[in-house]
């Protein structure tokens, strides 16, 4: 029986299956992604979405729908569906699906009168091509499909509008055709394993409407363009495979093509092999880069992300080859001692105050699981010491040791750790001054890089460096620890600390190097256990604060006012369970697998194999945000592994 599957009654219930979404990747940066019966219901849904080269390399959807038609005695049976204005399901294909299965790829099942249809997609792991197998189980006459495309050709964040501009052009090739609707896009080339009767009946479709666009504040109606349609007639036991991509290809070995990508797949068959499966997703191999891609639908590569996502993503399986080269395509496109950490608007942002600090704690994943001490140092030792001096004498955005050797960070207008929600320009979280898991981070990143030069014998950076993480470890209690209170402050400036119960503590408990002793870590998990943890990782702020926003629901202002005042953040669950087990060990070990086990339910929820980017901090703790995140995904398979090495 298949690990993920839905039946009738929860495919028919579009409460129900409307709420549930397909993604799969390529590690070209391509991808598809929709709902488990086929309606789109973002404006980042779609069966073709490609990085664009002539607009910056951002994803663009070429083919946002493929409506199919049945046709048997002059009687049509449409299997498509998208929603329009005022709620109207036109056609109302859903009414036909009997069956959802996942693997080992995504498949439907249609039953029309005496017809069964089985419907596969399967999207190529190297190339921008989806393919989409058709199988027509029973039929009890001649039977013909009808294929109706539906095209926008526009940005992700985008929608697609009627106009003027569209090229009605095509041209014919092996089996299909070949359509471009603007100057400088790349093709999109419809193909068939047999010849199709192509019908040229350029249209246009008003007003679809996105309903997940609309809940969250955004424009969210649409028009798509439809060339035409294509016409195939098939016996009962009949297979053709339609293949959509960017270039020509030659059909008769579409089938042996997706017979062999299905053999490349991690069957998900059960709760770790969803997660190995959605970790290779993120992994983008691109013009002599590799990146990761923070989480799917519209994010891109983010630097802190990156670091944060890359020993759970690669490390846990032991690809220590991919790690050193997204270390490397990182390190190609620093600026001064800061890593990239977003692309905005084309232009890269650099604004931010631990994604090198999270460089670090990579770093020290992987000397951890290679034993490879002295050759980290010789690779890595211009980038750590830029980074650490930078630091140290100071740089943009106030970005400076202090005279007690702890970080000061923070300007003005800007948000420079994760918590970085801005609103008309303001950050939601400023947290100008020392924030608690920046300092943390900082005083891990010293002692680990004096770890390391200690196994070369490098004397001068020793000599440099050792006094300055002394201070670090005594001022560090000084500054965040109340020991009335039992835990940090989240951040401090002159006299100032908040006091506000934010999961950034966790940090000086997980970290290899931590300046607190056992008994403050401690006292600093029972906090947490008691106001932030929840089954699905840590809320960022106390339900008892004031500030806290329990739903992440409505327009922008009101998620950015909820993102860090209280959702939960499921990554921060591996920095609670590796904090827990080094403090209880063994017998802390029910509490991890426990809470590692509660998130198997979400690979049937939201996106379907995969871990949300957060959760709603009220109960039942409903996913929000990306469908599929980097980082939530990682640190369960590094939760995963603590389970393991732990009981090994």
């Amino acid at each position: 029986m298949a690990y993920i599957k839905f039946d009738k009654e929860q495919l028919i219930n579009l409460e129900y299956s409307l709420k549930r979404e397909l993604l799969r990747s390529n590690r070209a940066g391509a991808f598809a992604s929709t709902t488990i019966v086929n309606c789109n219901t973002r404006k980042y849904h779609g069966l073709l979405i490609v990085p664009q080269p002539q607009f910056g390399n951002t994803p663009h959807v070429l083919l946002s729908a493929l409506h199919e038609t049945v046709i048997q005695h002059n009687e049509e049976f449409n299997l498509g569906i998208h929603k329009y204005q005022d709620n109207v399901y036109q056609p109302k294909g859903h009414k036909y699906v009997r069956d959802f299965n996942l693997d080992p790829t995504p498949k439907i099942t249609y039953r029309v009168g005496g017809v069964v249809l089985e419907k596969e997609m399967l999207f190529s792991s190297r190339e921008d091509l989806m393919m989409i197998k058709y199988t027509l189980m029973e039929a009890s006459s001649p039977t013909t499909l009808r294929f109706k495309p539906f095209l926008a050709f526009r940005n992700i964040h985008a929608l697609s509008e009627v106009n003027n501009d569209v090229s009605k052009k095509y041209n014919p090739v092996k089996n299909g055709i070949e359509i471009t609707m603007y100057d400088g896009y790349t093709p999109l080339v419809l193909q068939f394993t047999k010849q199709p009767l192509y019908t040229y009946a350029p249209d246009w479709y008003y007003n679809i409407e996105y309903t997940y666009e609309k809940n969250r504040g955004y424009d969210y109606l649409e028009d798509l363009y439809v060339p035409g349609f294509f016409e195939i007639q098939m016996r009962k036991g009949e297979s053709i495979v339609i293949a959509a991509g960017t270039k020509e290809i030659i059909p008769a070995g579409l089938k042996q093509k997706f017979s062999a990508e299905i053999n490349k797949r991690i069957i998900r068959q059960n709760f770790k092999n969803c997660l190995t499966n959605a970790a290779e997703q993120f992994i983008v191999k691109k013009d002599g880069d590799t990146n990761i891609v923070a989480g799917y639908p519209w994010f891109g590569s983010i630097g802190r992300d990156t670091f944060m996502a890359l020993p759970g993503l690669l490390l846990t399986k032991g690809d220590t080859v991919t790690f050193g080269r997204v270390m490397q395509s990182m390190i190609k496109r620093m600026q001064g001692p800061f890593f990239p950490n977003a692309v905005l608007n084309y232009k890269i942002e650099y604004s931010s105050v631990d994604t090198q600090l999270w460089f670090f704690w990579a770093l020290q994943a992987f000397t951890q699981h290679t034993g490879e001490t002295e050759k980290t140092w010789e690779t890595y030792k211009d980038t750590i010491i830029k980074i650490l001096d930078a630091y140290a004498e100071g740089t943009w955005f106030n970005i400076s040791m202090q005279k007690d050797g702890l970080l000061y960070a923070g300007e003005q207008g800007f948000a420079l750790t994760w918590m970085n929600a801005v609103i008309d320009g303001k950050p939601v979280t400023p947290r100008i001054g020392k924030p608690v898991e920046v300092n943390a981070l900082w005083y891990n990143a010293i002692v680990f890089s004096l770890e390391l030069a200690k196994g070369k014998g490098d004397e001068k950076f020793i000599k440099k460096w050792t006094p300055i993480a002394e201070k670090i470890k005594v001022s560090f209690i000084g500054n965040f620890w109340n020991e009335n209170m039992g835990f940090l402050a989240d951040y401090t400036n002159a006299d100032f600390k908040d006091w506000s119960v934010r999961p950034n503590m966790v940090m000086a408990v997980s970290l290899p190097y931590s300046p607190l002793n056992d008994i403050q870590k401690k006292k600093i998990l029972d906090v947490i256990e008691q106001e932030l943890l929840t089954p699905r990782g840590l809320r960022t702020l106390s339900p008892k604060n004031i500030k806290y926003k329990g739903i992440y629901r409505g327009n922008i202002y009101q998620r950015d006012m909820a993102y860090h005042q209280g959702s939960v953040m499921p990554w921060l669950v591996g920095h609670f369970a590796e904090g827990y087990l080094k403090i209880y060990g063994k017998a802390g070990i029910s509490v991890v697998k426990n809470l590692y086990n509660s998130f198997e339910s979400e690979m049937q929820e939201y996106g379907i194999g995969t871990i949300s980017e957060l959760f709603d901090g009220d109960p039942p703790h409903k996913p929000s945000g990306a469908t599929s995140m980097a980082t939530a995904v990682a640190e369960l398979l590094r939760v995963e592994e603590m389970i393991r090495l732990t009981y090994s």
